[in-house]
């Protein structure tokens, strides 16, 4: 069965001959070149044999283009990136932000790494899916996560009129991605925990916002991306998507609860750190119980989140071998 067809038979919610399942990683060295980022994501897809792809895209490009100037030099030790220089130096300069093109800079470059990956996978028929940024984590980061400090400073309507560009610019990116071939998008919503804001924040800076991001996309395999502990399940579970993965395992909800309270296909079921820790009996674990739970039945098996680095090969392929003898087991 191609990839494409295991993964929409698994989105109808009937039992496929194989649990389908996806891992990605950042490539801290590769990402803002567009030929080197997609060689590498293509041999990550070839080696590992995931049936989604998601793109590997670096986790400040969003922000670019909006003026800020990221040193990424801690990502290959396992650390993040961090803005060194952004335009956002008062609670005014909410009034400057426009919507920026996406023919162009780092928006540009994204989409020459997508169109240089689909070129790549010609005849492969395998889900591809872009990753995109809720328009409340981009503004968040362009002004050092500090947006809460600026609406308590009284700059409420200057933030709105800044989200409404930033979301105008990220629907404009999200329909040039799936026209161009993209099967869905990957929508990474990074301030969507209660460890971060509250509901009513999340409400009037977050949902709108998100859901125009994903309405403009006629994909037929979007992806919310709940980030962070202590989700806010509840606002969330029916956003417009077919697929929802948060950090299963490291906070709640379960699996079994998440899949019936959103009524779609759940794509987690692995602490990411447990990879990078080698701790291989509570991967097993987690990938048993996981699929027992599902009853073989709406699940993409994956981690909650990004694979830090240093990546380690052995323990990458180890995901794949257990969730085939766990499969044989159950089933």
């Amino acid at each position: 069965m191609q990839k494409k067809e295991l993964v929409k038979l698994t989105l109808s919610g009937e039992k496929p001959e194989t649990i389908p399942y996806a891992i990605w990683s950042h490539m801290p060295d590769f990402d803002r070149d567009p030929v080197a980022i997609a060689e590498k994501t293509y041999d990550f897809y070839k080696e590992y044999d995931v049936d989604i792809i998601k793109t590997m895209n670096n986790g400040m490009y969003s922000i670019e283009d909006f003026g800020c100037k990221i040193d990424y030099s801690e990502i290959a030790k396992g650390g993040v990136g961090k803005i060194i220089e952004t335009p956002i130096k008062c609670g005014e300069d909410w009034k400057k932000v426009e919507a920026v093109s996406i023919d162009a800079g780092a928006l540009k470059r994204e989409q020459h790494y997508l169109e240089l990956l689909l070129e790549k996978l010609k005849g492969e028929e395998v889900p591809v899916i872009f990753t995109v940024f809720s328009p409340i984590t981009t503004a968040n980061k362009m002004c050092g996560n500090k947006i809460t400090d600026f609406i308590k400073q009284g700059y409420s309507k200057e933030i709105h009129s800044a989200l409404e560009k930033i979301t105008e610019t990220t629907c404009n990116l999200v329909r040039k991605v799936i026209a161009m071939g993209a099967d869905g998008i990957f929508l990474a919503s990074q301030m969507s925990s209660y460890a971060v804001c509250d509901e009513a924040f999340y409400k009037e800076y977050g949902v709108p916002y998100d859901k125009k991001v994903l309405n403009a996309s006629t994909g037929w395999c979007n992806i919310l991306h709940a980030h962070g502990s202590d989700i806010m399940f509840d606002l969330l579970r029916d956003y417009p998507v077919q697929i929802f993965n948060w950090h299963a395992w490291e906070t709640l909800p379960t699996s079994e609860e998440a899949a019936l309270f959103t009524g779609k296909t759940i794509m987690g079921g692995i602490e990411r750190m447990d990879i990078t820790n080698h701790n291989k009996n509570k991967l097993r674990h987690q990938i048993y119980e996981t699929i027992k739970a599902s009853g073989g039945r709406h699940l993409i098996l994956a981690p909650g989140c990004v694979i830090r680095y240093p990546l380690d090969k052995e323990m990458l392929s180890y995901i794949k071998k257990i969730k085939m003898e766990t499969e044989q087991a159950l089933f």
